[in-house]
């Protein structure tokens, strides 16, 4: 036994460290779990407060409307681990549904035109706040507020700000379709993030994201190319924000240039308060999932109790510094 091991046990005593052992152990689990337990015991509440909570197709309608907002966060985790942000997310919804809104009736039965541009638009919009951050040296949070700011503008001025509807029968299938018992939105939300949790946890690019955002300069002297990560990260983030706008616009019937508006601000809530720091370095898709579908919950059980939507706003901000509080707490 060392001598500095000595001095502790003599100055702490034998129970004051089984008590710091204990302490050690309760964080840890609270941390680990503390999300879950939260969001059990919101689902409790909602069963005994709201009768219609539990039936089956209350609950498939609450992951289908957490799908779109899912699919947005898949990809503002990646950007998040890297210690980023993404402010753009909400205006290339807009601007992907509404792209995705024009092709849709004049391709009548090619399904697949409108989709892969659609999509190319959220790419379009990720490779500009890419290079702004990368190459420009741009903090994110100015960069995608610039790009936020170009994408809404394009989205108003291809359409000059009217509404566009009436979706051909295989686009519209893509937001209220179902394949068996279970809506498409959820489908494809669900193999977005199987696919992304992939990626994140059992491939080098994934160990390369967490090793940019825990430590950017440090990564880079191990070989890491840091740009390379950084831009793979807001493509991905424009991809997934592109795909949430066209199930949206699909599930609608259309699309409005203003469609989207302050969905970066839900979709930083889920993924914080799914356990991803706002530092960087930290987080999971798993994690991201349950911050979603808690928000969802929340969301379907204030409407079916009545509670005025004034207020469901600053429930969610709650429920946002609850769990920074969590993380904050768990990384002391």
């Amino acid at each position: 036994m060392s001598l500095m091991t000595q001095n502790i046990k003599a100055l702490l005593g034998p129970a004051d460290l089984k008590q710091g052992s204990a302490a050690t152990k309760v964080k840890r689990f609270v941390g680990d779990y503390g999300i879950l337990i939260f969001f059990a015991l919101i689902v409790i509440f909602l069963a005994v407060a709201a009768p219609n909570f539990l039936t089956l197709n209350n609950l498939v309608n609450v992951v289908r409307q957490s799908s779109i907002i899912g699919l947005i966060a898949l990809g503002m985790t990646f950007i998040m681990i890297t210690a980023g942000i993404d402010l753009s997310v909400g205006s290339v919804v807009g601007l992907a549904g509404m792209t995705f809104a024009l092709l849709a009736p004049a391709s009548g039965g090619a399904f697949w035109l409108p989709l892969i541009v659609g999509l190319g638009v959220g790419l379009l919009v990720g490779f500009l706040s890419a290079a702004m951050v990368v190459w420009g040296g741009i903090l994110p949070f100015l960069a995608t507020l610039a790009t936020m700011a170009i994408a809404r503008t394009a989205a108003l001025v291809i359409t000059d700000g009217q509404v566009v509807s009436g979706l051909s029968g295989p686009a519209e299938w893509l937001g209220s379709g179902f394949i068996g018992p279970i809506p498409v939105p959820v489908i494809i939300f669900l193999l977005a993030a199987l696919l992304c949790e992939f990626v994140l946890s059992r491939t080098k690019f994934g160990s390369h994201v967490y090793a940019v955002g825990g430590n950017e300069e440090s990564a880079k002297k191990v070989g890491i190319s840091t740009g390379r990560v950084l831009f793979m990260v807001y493509l991905i983030g424009g991809v997934t924000a592109a795909l949430g706008g066209l199930v949206l616009t699909a599930r609608l019937d259309g699309a409005a240039p203003v469609a989207g508006t302050g969905y970066e601000l839900q979709v930083i809530a889920a993924v914080v308060i799914g356990g991803t720091s706002l530092f960087g370095g930290v987080g999971t898709i798993r994690g991201t999932v349950i911050g979603v579908l808690l928000l969802g919950v929340v969301m379907n059980g204030m409407n079916l109790m009545g509670v005025s939507s004034y207020y469901q706003q600053g429930v969610q901000g709650i429920i946002l510094v609850l769990a920074v509080l969590l993380n904050r707490w768990k990384s002391d």
